[in-house]
């Protein structure tokens, strides 16, 4: 997935190379077997392979010994450290579908997770989240959307669940230009606020075009986008919007800032916590690392240590590249 090259990604988990499932499962089962648990062991083998190398582990984990190994690491492991390490096993589109109905179903919405995942994948992830979403409930994404969110913020859900953006990645500034108009006159420029204008020009354009857009707004209005969508709107709405900017202005900046939010306050969210360090940490946790220091004046590491504890905290560290 590339937004074009103004944002540099590197992971900070990549393919173990030489790879050997065979032997990886057989430390695992050592690791699990008999009295206690090598939970060393477990993170040594789980935190240094891509989801898609884990995947071929439980494979093998099978064929060796006719055992689920998710079932076996559940058995043996238990809270956050479970938690981690079952994310860790899981497809990726299967683990984002699960992450968004978990955020639709029960009492309330879980926004934040929906504007997470919506508001920075591209077309063909989304599509593939879809369907992994369709396989597991046998139930439409959209339709879910629908039925759980109202006003703006269901119109802007549903406009990036159809997962129609312009990905070409080519820039004209003249329509910028024009858009960036649109904008001013569907928001500031009148009394009330034209939602559909930035629905459009948010949801459809391409990343390159918007940055352009968006330093066609400052220079027509001397202030940011992200000023008039404070003004114009509020709720999950202003959140959502103000996601597709930020992360379309610098991606590792905004998910430095959803780190942030997962641990700071009383209690940590670690379904928050764990979502971000598992899918980031195989795109660009070294640029998210870079942000967060700068922004939060400590290391993503440090803020870590101070918010988690035990194997949890073990795994975590090793998943962003600290140990």
């Amino acid at each position: 997935m590339s937004y074009g090259n103004y944002q540099s990604r590197t992971p900070t988990v990549v393919p173990a190379n030489p790879f050997d499932p065979r032997s990886d499962a057989e430390i695992l089962r050592k690791a699990m077997k008999g009295f206690g648990t090598d939970e060393k062991a477990i993170i040594n083998v789980l935190a240094y392979r891509s989801n898609e190398q884990r995947l071929r582990i439980a494979y093998e984990f099978k064929t060796l010994y006719g055992k689920n190994l998710i079932k076996d690491l559940k058995s043996e492991t238990s809270g956050n450290f479970e938690n981690v390490l079952v994310a860790l096993m899981t497809p990726l589109p299967e683990y984002y579908a699960k992450e968004l109905h978990n955020a639709i179903a029960g009492l309330g919405t879980d926004e934040n997770v929906l504007i997470e995942v919506l508001c920075t994948k591209s077309n063909d992830e989304i599509m593939v989240i879809r369907q992994a979403y369709q396989a597991l409930y046998s139930k439409d994404l959209e339709e879910d959307l629908i039925g759980d969110t109202s006003g703006t913020f269901k119109r802007l859900m549903v406009s990036l669940c159809n997962a129609c953006r312009d990905e070409s990645m080519m820039v004209n500034p003249e329509t910028a230009r024009a858009d960036a108009q649109a904008l001013l006159r569907a928001g500031e420029l009148r009394l009330g606020t034209d939602e559909s204008t930035f629905n459009m020009v948010l949801c459809q354009r391409n990343w390159a075009q918007l940055q352009l857009i968006f330093q066609e707004y400052h220079n027509l209005t001397g202030h940011d986008i992200e000023q008039a969508i404070k003004n114009e709107f509020s709720g999950s709405a202003e959140d959502g919007l103000l996601a597709i900017i930020r992360s379309i202005k610098n991606q590792a900046a905004f998910f430095a800032k959803c780190l942030n939010k997962s641990m700071k306050g009383l209690g940590t969210n670690d379904n928050d916590l764990i979502r971000l360090v598992v899918t980031r940490s195989e795109i660009d946790m070294v640029e998210i690392k870079r942000e967060y220091q700068a922004k939060y004046g400590e290391s993503l590491a440090d803020a870590i240590k101070g918010d988690c504890s035990g194997h949890y905290k073990k795994c975590l560290l090793h998943l962003i590249g600290e140990p």
